[in-house]
């Protein structure tokens, strides 16, 4: 008989085939390697295996594209120019923080074997379902537009100016479609190209900082010494509210499914879940020192000068090819490769994450090409600390209330951009009146996603 604690009373194989976020067909095989088989081993852990965490490895990075998008970027740039080194400390931090939250979102769909926007859809009532699916699509499409604005300004960079902006927005939603069709010959391909995508960004800005050369001793200083004033509060907040995207919260619950393990045994779960947070901490590792060498050439070049306010994602490569020249290889060209790689890839796991997210709320089995943090990260922690849905993966006490507060601050956060963002664009009464209305519905609605949150964490 099959021991207890060795159970994982999570889905039944009938559930599993209901799964829409991945076919049978489509997951990477993953049981039989270097893995016992007889019944008193269902709750050990497999040893430790490269072979098997290279096959666990992809859904990390491109969970990872969506801290590297062009809002990122901007955010980077606009606080080296403007903070100097004086935020990496934060850039390291709030990275860590969206790695905490990817992590209890990888753990939610490997334990399961359901990603979030399906397990809201299961565990919420209807209207309740409605409200958080209409929040996660518009937070989706705020998200897209920043990362086709990025691909566009790139494309009429590359062109010389010969493409207008229309014609950079079809091509880079033709290219997303495109590139999508890679998944037809497996998942592994598709992660193969995103990770070619992300070395692009790496080489791209990496060869910036050497055009640049930033202080290596600055740069140490400001990653390890915590420094804000009033002067860079803003950039700190914008800093902050770029890394943890709702939409990827549910994209990486779903990617993780496409790996092919026996979630009966207990210990086969908990290997699933240690591979993915090797592979997970890897990938952002990468995009925080991606994201770093943004940072530092800005803070380089700009610190301290009167067009450091000025800068953004339009004329950031023409600033640095009139300080630092054209050379073998024009700064100007090797910004816009960069900044074409990060809005493409951003745009093609934004596509990814819509298909998750509709399908789930929805319940349409669909092709995977075919501001609102708190309702992906509320129902988030609540699901992850449910013990019916989790069982024995459960998070513990600690880890909540550490969770927990990374996500109030994360919420806080924002709201202070939205405020920022309302106060300084919004005029008129009537107008001020329907975002009043809009905000406070908004607030009302997290109050009752937090009430009913801790309601379930009192349901057997």
């Amino acid at each position: 008989m099959q021991p207890e604690d060795n159970k994982v009373p999570l889905l039944s194989d009938q559930d599993s085939d209901e799964d829409v976020a991945y076919d049978s067909g489509e997951k990477v095989h993953i049981l039989g390697i270097n893995e016992p088989d007889d019944e008193a081993s269902l709750g050990v852990v497999p040893p430790f295996s490269w072979k098997k965490l290279w096959l666990f490895t992809g859904p990390g990075f491109l969970m990872s594209i969506a801290f590297l998008d062009p809002g990122n970027l901007e955010g980077d740039l606009q606080a080296g120019a403007i903070a100097g080194y004086s935020l990496l400390w934060l850039l390291m931090w709030a990275t860590a923080m969206g790695l905490l939250v990817q992590l209890l979102a990888a753990r939610l769909g490997v334990a399961t074997g359901k990603h979030l926007a399906e397990l809201c859809s299961e565990e919420y009532p209807t209207w309740d379902r409605m409200v958080l699916w209409v929040m996660a699509e518009l937070a989706l499409v705020g998200a897209d537009i920043q990362e086709v604005i990025g691909s566009v300004i790139a494309i009429k960079i590359l062109s010389n100016g010969a493409l207008p902006l229309w014609a950079g927005v079809l091509i880079t939603a033709s290219d997303c479609f495109i590139f999508l069709f890679l998944e037809n010959y497996g998942v592994r391909k598709l992660e193969a190209f995103f990770a070619v995508l992300i070395a692009t960004m790496a080489v791209s800005f990496a060869w910036m900082v050497g055009e640049t050369k930033p202080s290596g001793t600055e740069l140490l200083h400001g990653v390890s010494v915590p420094k804000l004033s009033s002067k860079t509060i803003k950039q700190a907040v914008g800093v902050v509210g770029c890394i943890i995207m709702p939409h990827n919260v549910f994209l990486h619950s779903a990617l993780v499914q496409s790996r092919e393990i026996d979630r009966n045994k207990k210990g086969q779960v908990q290997e699933a879940l240690n591979y993915y947070s090797i592979e997970s901490t890897a990938a952002l590792i990468i995009s925080f020192i991606i994201n770093l060498f943004v940072t530092t050439v800005f803070a380089k070049a700009f610190y301290d000068t009167e067009i450091a306010t000025g800068i953004g994602l339009g004329n950031a490569g023409q600033y640095l090819e009139e300080k630092y020249g054209g050379g073998l290889l024009p700064t100007l060209y090797i910004w816009a490769i960069g900044l074409l790689v990060a809005g493409q890839s951003s745009t093609i796991t934004g596509t990814y994450a819509g298909q998750f997210i509709m399908g789930g709320f929805l319940k349409l089995k669909l092709k995977k090409w075919s501001f609102q943090i708190p309702f992906a990260l509320i129902p988030l922690l609540c699901l992850v600390s449910k013990e019916q849905i989790m069982g024995a993966f459960r998070i513990g006490h600690v880890l909540k209330t550490v969770a927990w507060i990374v996500a109030a601050l994360v919420i806080v956060i924002n709201g202070y951009l939205l405020l920022n963002f309302f106060s300084s664009e919004v005029s008129g009464q009537m107008f001020t009146s329907i975002v009043s209305a809009f905000t406070g519905a908004n607030l009302a609605f997290i109050i009752y996603l937090v009430s009913r949150g801790f309601s379930l964490f009192d349901t057997p």
